[in-house]
C-alpha cells in the first residue's frame, strides 16, 4: 500500500520504457526533490488523488441519497415484515411470544453475515432489487431460561457449536424438527387476498436451505428481505472470552457493555460438520456496535473493495465479503486511529484492504476477529486459495479501471432502477406533501419509523412485535423503548 504523501518526495520520478529499474540519462536528477509531485501507488502507479476520486464517485452512486418517497417505502416495507412474522407466529406458534429482531442492511448474499452462499439463488441489484437487507430472527431465546446453557464444542469446528434440545420439552422439541421452516408463505398468501391501500406487492418468496428470500414492491421500490431464523444469547460466549482481554480501535468509544450485549447461533455449519447439529456463531450485534468507530473514509473504501471481489471471486466459492469486513476490523486493531480518521486516505485504505486479502489467500490464513483461533480459510485448497489470489493481483495491478467498471455496473443499476420506477409510477405510493388525510395508518406508522431511523444515525434499532396485536410493533434503539 502506498505510503502517506509528505511535502516533498526525493528520488527520480521519470520512467524510461517500461523497465522498472531503468533510469534517465541525466544522472544529475537523481535526488532532485521535485515539489508537487502527485502521489503514486507504488505497485499500479495510479495516482492516488485519481483512486480517491473514484471510490467517492463510487460511493454516490452505491450509496444514493432517497428522497422523502423512497424513504417512506422503504420504511412501509418494514413495517409489512415486522407485522408479516407477527402473524407467522399466531399461525403456528413456533416464534417466541416477545422476540426481537435485529434488522441489518444488507442482504447474506453480500456477506452481511457469516454463512455459506451455495444453496441461495442469485439475485442483482438493479434486476431483482434495489435494496437488501437482512433479518435475524431468534427461533429461541435461550437467554429466557432459568438455567444456565453450556454450548456443546467438543463436536464442531471452531465458531460453531452443537445444540442439544434434551433441554426442552418435547413440545418445543417438535417444533425444532422443522425449525427453519416457517409458514411465511402461507401468511403472505392470506394477506394479499385482502389488500389495503399502500400495502406492499409480494413479488417472490423463496426458502433458499435455512434462508427465506422475499422480495417485496412499494411503489416504485423492490426490496429484497433474507428472513434467517437464529438461537439468540445475551451475553459473551466463553470461547471468544480471551478476546476481550485485548486492546482494540473501539476502547473508549463504546463501552464493553454495548460490544457484549448479545451473540447468536445461525444455521450454517463448518465444511466438514452435520448440517443438522451444528450451527455457527455470529457477533452481528456486536458488529453493529463497532461499526459506530469505523471512519467514513474506511467504510468508503470497504465498500468499493467489496464491489470490486464479490463477483471476482465467488467461484469456486472461497472469499465472502465476511472475511473482507474481518479483515478491515483486524486493520483497525492494528493501525493508529488518526491515520484511519484521516478524510482523503480513502486509496490507501483501499489498497491496503486489496493487499492484507491477497496475503490471506497467499497463507490461507484469515483468523476471525472475535475468535482469532478459528481460521476462516483453513478449508481451502491450495488450488483455490492461489486462484483468487492471483485474481486479486490483477485488481491490485490496476485498481482505477476496476474501480470504473464498478462505477459503470453500479450507474447502469441505478439506471435500471429508474427505468422500472417510471414504469411502475402510477403504483407508487401517495407523496408525503399530500393531504395527511388521505393516507392509511400504515403510511403514518413508516412516517414514524423514518423519523427514527433519521434521529438515531448508528444506533441499534430491534423491533418487538406483539403477535396479539399486529398493528403495533414496538421499537428499541439502545435502551430506549417506543
Amino acid at each position: 500500500m502506498a505510503a502517506p504523501v509528505q511535502a516533498s518526495r526525493a528520488g527520480s520520478v521519470n520512467s524510461v520504457g517500461n523497465s522498472p529499474t531503468a533510469t534517465p540519462n541525466n544522472p544529475n536528477n537523481n535526488n532532485k526533490i521535485i515539489p508537487g509531485y502527485p502521489e503514486l501507488d507504488f505497485r499500479s502507479g495510479a495516482r492516488i488523488e485519481e483512486l480517491n476520486k473514484l471510490i467517492q464517485e463510487f460511493s454516490r452512486h452505491d450509496q444514493r441519497e432517497y428522497d422523502d418517497q423512497r424513504a417512506l417505502e422503504i420504511h412501509t416495507a418494514k413495517d409489512f415484515i415486522f407485522s408479516m412474522l407477527g402473524l407467522v407466529q399466531k399461525l403456528d406458534q413456533k416464534l417466541p411470544v416477545a422476540n426481537e429482531y435485529l434488522l441489518l442492511s444488507g442482504g447474506v448474499r453480500e456477506g452481511v453475515v457469516d454463512m455459506d452462499l451455495d444453496e441461495l439463488n442469485v439475485y442483482a441489484r438493479g434486476t431483482d432489487f434495489d435494496l437488501d437487507f437482512t433479518l435475524l430472527v431468534p427461533a429461541l431465546k435461550l437467554h429466557d431460561r432459568n438455567q444456565p446453557v453450556t454450548l456443546d464444542m467438543r463436536h464442531s469446528a471452531l465458531c460453531h457449536s452443537w445444540l442439544s434440545l434434551r433441554l426442552f420439552d418435547e413440545g418445543t422439541i417438535n417444533k425444532w424438527k422443522d425449525c427453519c421452516t416457517v409458514s411465511i408463505g402461507m401468511v403472505l398468501a392470506e394477506v394479499q387476498k385482502k389488500p389495503q391501500r399502500g400495502m406492499p406487492k409480494v413479488e417472490k418468496v423463496e426458502k433458499n436451505g435455512t434462508v427465506i428470500s422475499v422480495i417485496l414492491g412499494v411503489g416504485s421500490s423492490r426490496m429484497l428481505y433474507d428472513i434467517v431464523p437464529v438461537v439468540s444469547f445475551k451475553g459473551w460466549p466463553a470461547v471468544a472470552q480471551s478476546w476481550l482481554m485485548e486492546n482494540h480501535f473501539w476502547d473508549g468509544k463504546i463501552t464493553e457493555e454495548e460490544v457484549i450485549s448479545g451473540f447468536y447461533l445461525l444455521p450454517a455449519c463448518s465444511c466438514s460438520g452435520r448440517k443438522e447439529n451444528e450451527w455457527r456463531l455470529s457477533f452481528a450485534r456486536s458488529e453493529v456496535q463497532l461499526k459506530k468507530c469505523i471512519s467514513s473514509s474506511l467504510m468508503q473504501a470497504y465498500q468499493a473493495c467489496k464491489a470490486l471481489i464479490i463477483k471476482l471471486l465467488s467461484r469456486p466459492k472461497a472469499i465472502s465479503p465476511y472475511h473482507l469486513r474481518s479483515v478491515m476490523l483486524w486493520a483497525c486493531d492494528r493501525l493508529p486511529a488518526n491515520y484511519l480518521s484521516q478524510d482523503d486516505f480513502s486509496a490507501h485504505f483501499l489498497l491496503g484492504l486489496i493487499d492484507d486479502l491477497q496475503h490471506c489467500l497467499v497463507n490461507k490464513m484469515c483468523p476471525n476477529y472475535f475468535i482469532p483461533q478459528c481460521n476462516m480459510l483453513e478449508h481451502l485448497s491450495e488450488e483455490t486459495a492461489m486462484l483468487h489470489a492471483r485474481r486479486l493481483s490483477s485488481v491490485r495491478q490496476d485498481p482505477a479501471e476496476h474501480l470504473r467498471t464498478a462505477i459503470e455496473h453500479a450507474k447502469a443499476a441505478n439506471r435500471l432502477t429508474l427505468d422500472l420506477q417510471r414504469h411502475g409510477s402510477a403504483a407508487s405510493l401517495p407523496s408525503p406533501q399530500s393531504d395527511p388525510g388521505d393516507q392509511q395508518p400504515d403510511d403514518r406508522l413508516a412516517k414514524k419509523l423514518q423519523q427514527l431511523v433519521t434521529e438515531n444515525p448508528g444506533k441499534s434499532i430491534s423491533v418487538f412485535i406483539n403477535p396479539d396485536d399486529v398493528t403495533r410493533p414496538h421499537f428499541r434503539i439502545d435502551d430506549k423503548f417506543f
